[in-house]
Parts: C-alpha cells; structure tokens; sequence
C-alpha cells in the first residue's frame, strides 16, 4: 500500500514537470531549428543570433502560459500537502 502511493506520486510529479516544461521548451525548440536552419543557409554563424530569438520566445511563452502553470504548480503542492498524512501513515 505504502509503495503504491510512492509510485502515483513519483508518477505524478513526472507528469507535472513535462507539463510544466512542455510550453517553454517547445518553442523554444521549434525557434532554435528555425535559426539553425536559417544560419545554415545563410552561412551566418553568430552565437547570439541563435540566442536571443530563444530568449524571446520562451519568455512570451512564460507570459502565456505562466498563470496555467502556476495553478498547475499550486493544485499540485496543495494536493501534495493535503495528503501528508495519507502518504506518512
């Protein structure tokens, strides 16, 4: 029983940091082959050319996305700390 609630939670806690991290890294992802790609045809290979699109990008994506994952973030801890005794006993 006790190592049923370590497995829902060690699971659990997986899902919510690839939910949390999906909306920042996505974009962030699909930028950066965007630039790779337009370096590689353009023969520009300038270091902050590639990062500041990214920078950009994920921070209007937290912007987005950051009120949805922070009551994700929330709903998870008060889930987590209301059931404290549940998973000490």
């Amino acid at each position: 029983m006790q190592q049923e609630f370590v497995l829902t939670l060690g699971e659990k806690m997986l899902e919510i940091t690839v939910l949390l991290s999906a909306p920042l890294l996505i974009p962030a992802l699909i930028i950066g082959l965007l630039v790779g790609m337009f370096q590689a045809a353009t023969q520009i290979n300038e270091m902050t050319l590639s990062f500041i699109p990214k920078l950009a990008i994920v921070v209007v994506a937290l912007i987005v996305a950051g009120p949805w994952m922070l009551t994700t973030l929330i709903s998870f801890s008060r889930e987590l700390i209301m059931n404290i005794p549940a998973y000490i006993g």
